[in-house]
């Protein structure tokens, strides 16, 4: 009879035996390796009863969630390293391998990087967390971390190279999520008044007005824009740029700044969804801002001559490359400064252009179109995206109102952090608009007293030219309001005495009299956007279509004024003489 202790199991089955060491060992077969061969683990104790426990948890573990693949001893640092340079790069688009890698090598391998990848716990990761927070990170920032280790460790799990994902049991840092605050009304038409004064107005227009993302704005080309339809089709991103030395690394600064630095990323990427791929119909303002807008970028053109790169983008830089989204933000925070609008990072814009389709009670539906948000995600992102101001919430009391009592009333409250004056009174429930006519020119108020001000003060510098107050039904000024001029001012408009200095150089520099002054100053309101600045000085010298280059200064400041008339007669004498200089066009002269 053969011995027991000897006998031999069936294939596949695990075994439990003493060696002649005197300890007790256990095999378990876990699966089959590379090569084909079963992958039986080992296990070792010094009493069978041990061994016996260990075997068994080897196998449970094998049935339920799977042994670690036998191989390389991953660290949390090599494994990090190779997920994000082998895994995460080929397969995720450019700005997101961006976040990856920061998370990486910034916070994650210096924090974790020493641990044994399948002895990292979950308490390891809460503890790097708070230690990240608590070394002056934000919150957002830990859970960027957080996101990013239980990616990497699913991948490891998914692989069997982990049994269980440490991050996915971990507590995530909390996030609390900000509420955004849309720009009022009066906020917006400022930071528009603002941006005509500066470079590629429309850039901001468009951000404020139809909500585009900023990399979907500074990656538009002309070909996208159909001027007799009147609609812009988004369908592609601007990417950071990223660079490599050109020069071998001599130069000593930052690959981004090396005189011969050469770009390592394409420019652009198609949108990331299939919704982000959309057109979007544009307000008749918009398009006239964009034609112009065309016209000052083919002078640049001209002006730039040979360096000119033409790519096709709508905004760019003054030689034709397409605009860095670094140096766009920056730009955005100087518009905030200049108009004296709080400080909000430049996605709020988009919050803003939301909460306004929210307002005209435009559908879900077409705000979603709009917008570029996918359909099953589309609640959440209203949710996100549009406010609930002061007016929705108004105009949603009215209308319980008049259903259980049948006498809607709206009650117009303040802007927030005003209070209502005497002459503020609150609105009745059908508003009325009350237009300042100023010659040709109609700006609606809502309380008459500002009408009143406004046509009273633009009438005395004004004589010959008819001053009065007309008065609206605010739906039909929404709706047929000429000049297209919807927006109704809830204040005061700014007024300033501006001082202007002009004059014409013909061909040779010889000064031309025209009759008139040469330096006068006139009172000027903020709409008045071809005479008004709020600036102490501004002055420019341009070619007229006769040949004629004309000097023309303006500012509050009158010293400031007069010092730059000499400045801008001086280079527009030196453009009379030599217009080539300037990349004056020949049909100019």
């Amino acid at each position: 009879m053969a011995n027991p202790t000897k006998s031999r199991q069936p294939n596949g089955a695990s075994s439990i035996f003493q060696g002649k060491d005197g300890r007790w060992h256990g095999y378990v077969t876990v699966g089959v390796k590379d090569d084909g061969t079963p992958d039986r683990r080992h296990a070792s104790r010094k009493t069978r009863t041990a061994v016996t426990r260990a075997v068994r948890d080897l196998e449970k573990q094998r049935d339920s969630t799977g042994v670690r693949k036998a191989g390389q001893t991953w660290t949390v640092e090599s494994w990090l390293t190779h997920w994000v340079e082998n895994i995460a790069a080929p397969s995720v688009s450019e700005n997101t391998i961006d976040g990856y890698r920061v998370a990486v090598y910034h916070h994650l391998i210096p924090g974790l990087g020493a641990h044994r990848l399948e002895k990292l716990e979950p308490e390891h990761l809460e503890r790097f967390y708070k230690k990240m927070q608590a070394n002056g990170s934000s919150a957002g920032t830990a859970h960027q971390a957080h996101r990013t280790v239980r990616t990497a460790l699913n991948e490891a799990k998914r692989r069997r190279h982990l049994t269980t994902n440490p991050a996915s049991i971990a507590k995530a840092p909390k996030v609390e999520e900000e509420e955004v605050e849309p720009y009022s009304l009066e906020e917006v038409q400022r930071l528009l008044l603002e941006a005509d004064k500066h470079r590629n107005t429309a850039r901001w227009v468009i951000a404020l007005a139809l909500g585009l993302r900023q990399g979907e704005v500074l990656g538009l080309k002309w070909a996208d824009v159909d001027f007799e339809v009147g609609v812009i089709l988004v369908r592609r991103g601007r990417l950071r740029p990223r660079y490599r030395h050109g020069c071998g690394d001599k130069c000593g600064r930052k690959p981004g700044y090396c005189p011969q630095r050469i770009s390592i990323r394409r420019e652009t990427k198609d949108t990331k969804t299939r919704a982000g791929k959309r057109p979007i119909g544009v307000p008749e303002e918009l398009l006239k801002l964009l034609r112009l807008h065309k016209e000052q970028q083919d002078r640049e053109r001209v002006l730039a001559r040979d360096l000119w790169v033409e790519k096709g983008y709508v905004f760019t830089s003054p030689t034709g490359e397409p605009l860095n989204p670094n140096t766009d933000y920056h730009r955005w925070k100087d518009l905030l400064k200049a108009a004296k609008v709080r400080d909000a990072r430049l996605h709020d814009a988009r919050h803003t252009a939301a909460t306004v389709l929210l307002i005209l009670g435009v559908p879900d539906a077409v705000v979603d179109r709009i917008m570029g948000w996918e359909p099953g995600k589309s609640a959440r992102m209203r949710r996100r995206y549009q406010h609930v101001t002061s007016p929705v919430l108004q105009q949603t009391a009215a209308k319980v109102g008049g259903l259980l009592w049948g006498t809607p009333h709206v009650v117009q409250s303040a802007p927030e952090g005003v209070a209502l004056g005497p002459s503020q009174t609150p609105a009745p429930a059908e508003p009325t608009v009350y237009v300042a006519l100023l010659g040709e020119r109609r700006i609606p108020f809502l309380h008459r007293e500002h009408a009143e001000t406004v046509v009273a003060k633009w009438g005395a510098d004004h004589p010959r030219h008819p001053a009065e107050v007309e008065v609206w039904d605010r739906r039909n000024w929404e709706h047929k309001g000429p000049g297209g001029m919807r927006a109704i001012r809830d204040r005061m408009p700014e007024r300033k005495v501006v001082f202007h200095a002009r004059a014409l150089f013909v061909a040779g520099g010889e000064r031309l009299n025209v009759g008139v002054p040469e330096q006068w100053s006139a009172p000027a309101w903020e709409f008045d956007r071809d005479r008004y600045t709020d600036l102490p000085v501004r002055w420019h010298t341009t070619r007229r279509p006769g040949g004629e280059v004309e000097a023309q200064v303006r500012g509050t400041d009158e010293e400031a004024v007069a010092v730059a008339f000499a400045e801008a007669c001086a280079q527009a004498v030196d453009r009379a003489q030599d217009p080539c200089k300037y990349g004056d066009r020949s049909d100019d002269l």
